[in-house]
């Protein structure tokens, strides 16, 4: 199989809301595509301003905005809430989950590809009617909060049969301001190796891409199907809240 060429991505235009004053223009897709392929993480430029974070973390104290809420500690989670939006989502959140998701189907159908499994729709609303057509209706992106102690086990975020295999976090709070710990931890599972552990901090605003389950992998006999699991360390004080844009819907 021939190697994927990232720079035959396109550019992602998110001007104006989207962008902090700090970033603007197009992001690096090169830069990201590589080190998704060669870590399965990768940490974007700010996304988001501090007010849309602001506005962000506000929307967690209104219930009207979710389906529903979970309790971590009840399900052996961790130690945390986190709400899942309700349909229509939040202006801003839909306008990440539409325009994130063009450059990142490319590089889910290139996995795909070197994995020989079905590709993805080249449009969100593509994969919203795929996963409809599966029996997958209820949307995914959520609010997370955690307090001093609070923590997330490691897991990874599959809600049916139909799943698209990045997604996106995007921190709210200020890393060693309005918490401390808190890393993003994730852990690759990689055949006949132990597991490799990594650990990513990204600030305010900025996104973390990152494989949902699993990703490509070369090896001698061509691609193997490497496991990726994430989670939250130890938040040590303050409040941590995190916007997740899940592409695809749940069943």
């Amino acid at each position: 199989m021939s190697a994927y060429e990232p720079s035959q991505l396109p550019g992602l235009e998110l001007p104006g809301p989207v962008f902090a004053p700090a970033a603007p223009g197009t992001l690096d897709w090169t830069r990201l595509t590589a080190e998704l392929n060669t870590e399965g993480v990768a940490v974007t430029p700010p996304l988001l301003s501090p007010e849309q974070c602001a506005q962000l973390r506000e929307l967690f104290d209104h219930p009207t905005a979710f389906r529903s809420t979970v309790t971590m500690a009840r399900h052996r989670f961790g130690e945390g809430l986190y709400r899942y939006f309700a349909y229509p989502l939040p202006d801003l959140v839909q306008d990440l989950r539409e325009r994130l998701y063009p450059p990142l189907a490319l590089v889910a159908n290139e996995w795909a590809r070197r994995l020989g499994q079905p590709g993805f729709a080249p449009d969100h609303e593509g994969l919203v009617e795929a996963c409809a057509a599966a029996g997958q209706h209820r949307p995914t992106p959520l609010l997370l909060r955690y307090q001093r102690g609070g923590y997330n086990c490691l897991h990874q975020d599959v809600y049916g049969d139909l799943t698209f295999p990045l997604q996106v976090a995007i921190m709210l709070d200020r890393p060693d301001e309005d918490f401390t710990g808190g890393e993003s931890v994730f852990v690759e599972q990689r055949p006949r190796a132990q597991s490799r552990p990594l650990v990513r901090r990204p600030a305010q605003g900025q996104g973390l891409i990152f494989a949902v389950d699993h990703r490509p992998v070369r090896s001698v006999r061509g691609w193997s199907r490497v496991t990726l699991r994430h989670g939250v360390s130890a938040v040590l004080s303050g409040q941590r809240h995190v916007l997740g844009v899940i592409f695809h819907d749940a069943r």
